[in-house]
């Protein structure tokens, strides 16, 4: 059994284990003999304040250092053994003095060549260990040292590269020179990019540039971890900033995962030797590589990050133990796993300590000699080295099943060979298409040939062809297997000519193969989804989440989701975040549709809260950026009206966002800002630069279609109106239709105060008494009108088609302005409190939801309105809850024929159905 502290830390057993087993921490004892007073009273705390001042009293920088160094060194061993410094204390306090040295030592290095300036433009990046703040006991440290010209301290002959270059050979020399005094660290610098070729520092620019163009997967990785410890940590703290997009991709990156797993297997094959020595817990097994070691616990945890950490800022967290844990707690690992791998971590890290204490070295692994490892065991508080061994053997495969699993999942392939079949033989490959049922298979085959043929940019690469080659096969059979397989082929096609890139879309399929399945049926089914695809196709990252088919949270929880950025984020990146978001999580919802998992209704709804939360972000982010200009007006702010499907909360894949925007306060008034404008020219002002957010593509696409319609004149009123004149304009002006759109709005953004106020405003208009027989003229005019310039297109025209949505709601806003009764923006809730009080058929809440059920799956499904082959008929029928294509058009005949029936009743006159 392992050593296991008591609540009482045995600081006499300590310094006893330390002499007898460690000749390194024996001599400290020897030479410090007020330390070793202290921590043989077990003042641990009196320990550590001596040992940072132990260098106060040298007569250089480099020996007060050095001096510091040795009194860490035994006060962290000494309270280790006793049980009283948890390991987590020990690693963070020797990384806390690698950044005091390095930062001293930057410091004095400039000090000595330009005495008369301060410091700056001169920074070290922990990476690994360091950058973690796990620094093991008698640790390297890999820093990367990078300098900004312009702001760099040198001498006028000294160019600000050789000056940066003079300054990191003084800082390795003043940290890791041995001496009488000892040394501080050794300090290795292979971290760098292109160290082979490159100085000791490099400029922020170059790094930037290799980071952004030519970096390895191993770096990426590296990064994970990377923190600005030490000189200008301000300007390290900018560049970490401007590489995170190069760390944190947003869309998945198979590729590099795998190369982790290539990486793992190389280190794996090196350390077991030619004979196995070292392949298992006994002498010479390395605790940092070997299988089941310290490495496998750090990809493991790494190898997540890098997949899911993109698009979950919660998960970049340095440390192993936090990363694990955030991962469990992200629902991508599984708890117990994290735990195992934590508690594993954190042992083996104990004894890779005690290696270390022995002698100071840098080592990982237990000794070749058996009595050796004995001794190991017994500083630790082991009976003997055989024990040691056991409990290596446990942890070991412990963390060494959990990681070949993991290896198994994104590592290397497999080796098989892919049987693809060569330029000028398309005969082999119209057979194979002709076996898997496609029709015109010598035509396909033909395509398939030029897909490598140079015309398609994103197959323009090597690796982008073999990666293709290594799923082909099993693509052509997904599609094959697709409900249209020509549709989806197609498809493909034109996805492949539209991709920028494909080879990590690639990867990604080869990582998970049942995505293949799915992409297939997307193709081949949903239209507008394969056109996003083509725009995007990182769109199927998500899908690799179990979480990927649960319904969206409410509109607060995705505005929090949506705005979840580094605090250094700027204007732009937060509305290419907020697309980046909004089209997964659209996405996502469309896949659930077409698998048949959704109620559309709930897709409906789930997508207005999409958009709902999205326009809060952007509508606060635009206001901050606006006001940063223009200030604020005193007593006004906007307010945000939805209506149509936004308001009634209830969008479909192709909805536009009507809106209107109104303002609190009074005309007269201007703004406080450095450029000030008049309170109706600041909100028109605004309201475009919403707008604009909200619907002029970016880098990451388009958003959404935004209608401002339906405002106080229409087109050729102002586009933003207070709330006054928009209450004046209600109640003098406005038309019927105008008041029979406000039944089905709600405020969305602006002060709850300005909100509660609209609400009451437009309360009061629906609520105002009408003349009924006047209401009904002008409403059935109004849609005979409609009727005549805006047929149904198509036969599945639920919302136009007479007896369909719109023909509902008409009925319902009649009623709602009639009596003043069911004022509720969602229409079914409308439908529902009017039908109790005997003011509609109650019949109607089901054709609603029948006729609303098509509209939503049409959108995506058959989205001209027709009816489509037969693949997506299924589909389709499936989505509305109805077994077989016949019972949709019988669905949808009832649906009409009750909203008929409601109108003949409501209105008095027949409607024609077709």
């Amino acid at each position: 059994m392992p050593h296991v502290s008591s609540s009482t830390p045995d600081w006499t057993g300590a310094l006893d284990r330390a002499r007898a087993h460690a000749p390194f921490l024996a001599g400290l004892i020897d030479r410090q003999p007020e330390l070793v007073a202290l921590l043989a009273d077990g003042d641990g705390e009196g320990a550590m304040a001596h040992a940072r001042a132990a260098g106060a009293d040298a007569p250089t920088v480099g020996a007060a250092l050095r001096r510091e160094r040795r009194a860490l060194a035994l006060a962290l061993a000494v309270g280790d053994l006793a049980g009283a410094f948890p390991l987590a204390r020990v690693m963070g306090e020797l990384s806390a003095f690698a950044d005091r040295a390095l930062d001293t030592a930057i410091a004095e290095a400039i000090r000595e060549r330009v005495p008369d300036e301060a410091p700056a433009g001169f920074l070290a990046l922990a990476l690994g260990k360091h950058g973690a703040q796990e620094l093991n006991y008698s640790s390297d440290i890999d820093p990367i040292l990078l300098y900004d010209p312009a702001l760099l301290p040198h001498i006028a002959r000294d160019e600000p590269g050789e000056a940066a270059a003079r300054y990191a050979r003084r800082v390795i020399q003043l940290l890791s020179h041995i001496d009488e005094e000892g040394y501080v660290f050794r300090v290795d610098l292979r971290l760098r990019p292109a160290s082979e070729v490159s100085p000791p520092a490099l400029s922020i620019d170059a790094a930037l540039t290799h980071y952004e163009s030519s970096a390895l997967a191993w770096e990426r990785a590296a990064f994970i971890r990377a923190r600005a410890c030490s000189g200008d940590v301000a300007a390290g703290e900018g560049f970490l900033a401007a590489i995170r997009p190069f760390v944190w991709r947003k869309s998945l990156d198979f590729g590099a995962i795998a190369e982790i797993g290539r990486l793992t297997a190389r280190i794996r094959q090196a350390k077991e030797g030619p004979n196995g020595i070292g392949a298992r817990p006994g002498p010479g097994f390395n605790l940092k590589s070997g299988r089941g070691g310290i490495r496998e616990v750090e990809f493991h945890a790494q190898t997540h990050q890098l997949i899911h950490g993109g698009r979950h800022p919660g998960l970049r967290q340095r440390g192993t133990r936090a990363a694990l844990d955030a991962l469990a707690g992200a629902g991508i690992i599984d708890p117990a796993d994290a735990r195992v791998l934590g508690d594993s971590y954190d042992r083996l890290r104990t004894l890779e300590h005690r290696l270390q204490m022995v002698l100071d070295q840098q080592t990982h692994a237990l000794p070749s000699d058996p009595a050796a490892i004995d001794n190991v065991a017994r500083l630790e508080g082991l009976a003997d080295g055989a024990a040691l061994v056991a409990e290596l053997e446990a942890i070991t495969e412990a963390v060494g099943t959990r990681y070949d699993a993991l290896i198994a999942a994104h590592g290397s392939p497999s080796g098989t060979a892919v049987a693809v079949p060569e330029q000028g033989q398309p005969r082999a490959l119209a057979d194979e298409l002709a076996h898997l049922g496609f029709a015109e298979a010598e035509q396909l085959a033909e395509r398939i040939e030029a897909w490598r043929g140079g015309g398609i940019r994103a197959l323009r690469s090597d690796a982008a062809r073999l990666a293709l080659d290594a799923i082909q096969p099993q693509l052509l059979a997904a599609l094959a297997r697709s409900p249209e397989p020509t549709r989806a082929f197609n498809r493909w096609d034109e996805l492949l000519a539209r991709l920028p890139s494909a080879l990590n879309l690639f990867h990604l399929l080869e990582a998970r193969p049942a995505l293949l399945e799915l992409l297939a049926k997307v193709l081949g089914l949903a239209p507008p989804l394969a056109d996003a695809l083509a725009r995007r196709a990182d769109l199927l990252d998500p899908l690799i989440d179990a979480s990927a088919f649960d319904l969206p949270p409410d509109a607060a929880a995705l505005a929090a989701e949506f705005a979840d950025g580094e605090a250094d984020d700027d204007y732009e990146r937060l509305l290419d975040r907020v697309r980046r978001k909004v089209s997964e999580r659209r996405f996502t919802l469309g896949v659930q549709l077409i698998e048949g998992t959704t109620d559309p209704l709930a897709v409906a709804a789930a997508n207005s809260r999409i958009a709902e939360a999205a326009l809060q972000v952007l509508t606060e982010a635009t206001t901050r950026e606006f006001e940063a200009v223009h200030g604020r007006v005193p007593g006004g702010e906007l307010v945000v009206l939805g209506l149509g499907r936004l308001g009634g909360g209830a969008l479909t894949h192709a909805s536009d966002l009507d809106l209107v925007y109104l303002f609190t306060g009074g005309h007269e008034t201007e703004s406080d800002g450095r450029r000030p404008l008049g309170a109706t020219l600041y909100f028109n002002r605004l309201a475009q630069r919403i707008t604009a957010a909200l619907s002029v593509p970016t880098a990451e696409g388009a958003l959404y279609e935004v209608d401002t319609r339906l405002r106080p004149s229409g087109t050729q009123g102002p586009l933003a109106v207070s709330l006054d004149s928009f209450a004046r304009y209600q109640r003098e002006q406005a038309w019927t239709w105008e008041h029979m759109a406000l039944c089905r709005a709600r405020p969305l953004c602006g002060p709850a105060e300005g909100q509660a106020a609209l609400a009451a405003i437009m309360a009061e208009v629906l609520r105002a008494p009408r003349d009924s027989a006047r209401l009904k003229a002008e409403v059935l005019e109004m849609r005979a009108r409609m009727a005549e310039h805006k047929p149904g297109k198509g036969a599945l025209d639920a919302k136009l088609k007479r007896g369909g949505l719109v023909d509902l709601e008409f009925i319902v806003h009649f009623r709602q302005l009639e009596t003043g009764e069911g004022l509720a923006p969602d229409l079914g809730t409308a439908i529902d409190a009017l039908a109790a009080k005997g003011l509609l058929p109650a019949d109607l809440r089901r054709a609603h939801d029948r006729l609303s059920r098509l509209l939503v799956a049409a959108r995506l499904l058959a989205p001209d309105g027709e009816e489509p082959p037969p693949g997506p008929r299924s589909a389709l029928a499936a989505a509305c809850g109805y077994a077989n294509w016949d019972s949709v058009t019988a669905g949808f005949a009832a649906g009409r024929a009750v909203v008929a029936h409601a109108w003949r009743e409501v209105f008095g006159e027949e409607l024609e159905l077709d």
